[in-house]
């Protein structure tokens, strides 16, 4: 099963993750991340910008997990934007090197394909933040998709357009549609990283690590990865049976064991 990692709040799990980015791309310049979006991995990025002066990062490669389809090129909560604004800029990648989905209409019904293309060209995804959503969902894989999908065209569900409203005027100003990676492309990175806080994710979260592996609760994929590391603060892990199991597990492994 996945390592549990539980912290005090989102600004010691943000220092913890940036640490095991850094020591990433120190041990090899040219790394590639993959990139979640939303307010959960902001602690993550904020100390890996902290982190990161000093340290060459112009190689290092990324893959945003997500993008709404039909949003104008610019818009300040396209995916793209929030990546280079948020993420790009201030830890100073280079941004020629940061792949977003193209959500544009025109081109929609071959940019999965080209994804999972580029995906594969950069030799797989060395990292891959994630998030989880409060029914479940990881990355915008919805409840429901298949365990085995790849990146594609989705229909976002009516919680989860509500729980994005607060980025727009109103939840009719969010998009209906969106272009994500799959579950099955996000098992495939070598290393996933799944951030959760606050009370709110605490029984998406349950679900995800200790109830059954199922389409219905997405997140519950981690399970199957061999190397998945789930870092939570102490609201987000307020449901979990055993969430002591996890507390004394992680003070007693072996040092040489790492994240």
């Amino acid at each position: 099963m996945a390592e549990i990692v539980i912290v005090p709040d989102a600004s010691s799990a943000g220092a913890l993750v940036a640490g095991m980015i850094l020591e990433l791309i120190d041990a090899r310049p040219d790394a590639v991340l993959g990139l979640a979006t939303g307010s959960t991995p902001l602690a993550v990025y904020r100390a890996l910008a902290e982190g990161a002066r000093g340290l060459d990062v112009s190689r290092v490669r990324g893959f945003a997990l997500d993008e709404y389809v039909g949003l104008p090129e610019g818009h300040p909560e396209s995916y793209r934007s929030v990546i280079e604004r948020e993420v790009v800029t201030p830890v100073g990648f280079d941004p020629r090197r940061i792949r977003v989905p193209n959500g544009a209409h025109e081109t929609i019904r071959t940019a999965g394909a080209e994804y999972e293309d580029a995906i594969r060209a950069a030799g797989g995804i060395d990292l891959q933040l994630l998030g989880i959503g409060t029914d479940g969902h990881l990355g915008f894989n919805e409840p429901g998709s298949s365990l085995a999908s790849l990146t594609r065209v989705k229909t976002l569900t009516e919680q989860t357009r509500r729980d994005n409203s607060r980025f727009f005027d109103s939840i009719d100003d969010v998009p209906l549609h969106c272009i994500t990676q799959g579950v099955g492309t996000i098992l495939r990175a070598r290393h996933l990283v799944l951030l959760a806080f606050g009370e709110a994710k605490a029984d998406a979260l349950r679900a995800a690590v200790e109830g059954p592996v199922s389409a219905s609760v997405p997140a519950s994929a981690v399970q199957l990865h061999p190397h998945a590391t789930v870092v939570i603060d102490e609201a987000a892990a307020s449901k979990l049976d055993r969430a002591e199991y996890y507390r004394y597990a992680y003070e007693n492994k072996p040092d040489w064991q790492g994240l």
